[in-house]
């Protein structure tokens, strides 16, 4: 099962949308680039396990 997040970039602070696979458990990290600036962020990500609420923090990834 997939949903959308939002994250703000940490290098340029644009807000952007990623795509969150449910079935790859509770807490998950990866790197994505943003979708404007095209750097790498480290993506931590945390889902609840009652709501599927979906949180994620931001880092460098240089």
């Amino acid at each position: 099962m997939e949903t959308t997040a939002e994250y703000c970039c940490a290098f340029c602070g644009e807000i952007s949308s990623t795509f969150v696979d449910l079935s790859g458990g509770y807490t998950q990290s990866y790197v994505e680039d943003c979708q404007v600036c095209c750097r790498p962020n480290l993506l931590y990500i945390r889902i609840d396990e009652d709501t599927l609420d979906v949180a994620i923090e931001t880092d460098f990834q240089e």
